[in-house]
């Protein structure tokens, strides 16, 4: 049985809407600055929005494991959202959108997923939280290196759904 996970990360950044979106937007240079990448590989190029491209990410939490996931862009709109399918370890629906208030650019990923890896099925009834955890974890992760990156400050917060 696949468990399903639906996980909401807000990143607030004190930097322009532009400068956020093409950090997000330019995955294969994640591991340069997002500590748990491990590697972003491009199978598959997709046109000038990145429609169409398929992406490998393996990517390693706090906890002893590697996920490694496609995610094939199926939508996406310049300065306001990207929107991709996972398949692999986990398989479902990941889609980072953007917004600004002047100061701060406000960043969302919405990650609806369920894991197709038995091990991780077998133990969710136990590790659940753990998952969640890690999930967290690293996204914490993820806005204060961005913020690091860019040289400015954030603010990130965390609201897990099942």
């Amino acid at each position: 049985m696949n468990m399903e996970y639906r996980l909401v990360t807000v990143w607030h950044i004190e930097a322009p809407l532009e400068v956020v979106c093409e950090a997000i937007s330019h995955s294969l240079a994640w591991p340069q600055w997002w500590r748990n990448v491990e590697s972003v590989e491009e199978l598959v190029p997709g046109d000038a929005l990145g429609i169409g491209s398929v992406r490998r990410y393996i990517w390693r939490g706090r906890l002893p494991y590697r996920l490694a996931f496609d995610i094939r862009v199926i939508r996406a709109e310049l300065l306001t959202f990207v929107e991709g399918v996972a398949s692999g370890d986990v398989e479902g629906r990941g889609c980072w959108s953007f917004t600004t208030d002047g100061r701060f650019t406000h960043v969302r990923f919405d990650w609806q997923v369920r894991t197709t890896s038995s091990w991780m099925n077998l133990l969710e009834p136990f590790a659940r939280p753990l998952f969640r955890w890690n999930h967290e974890a690293i996204m914490r992760c993820g806005g204060e290196s961005l913020a690091r990156r860019l040289n400015t400050r954030a603010t990130a917060g965390a609201r897990p759904g099942n």
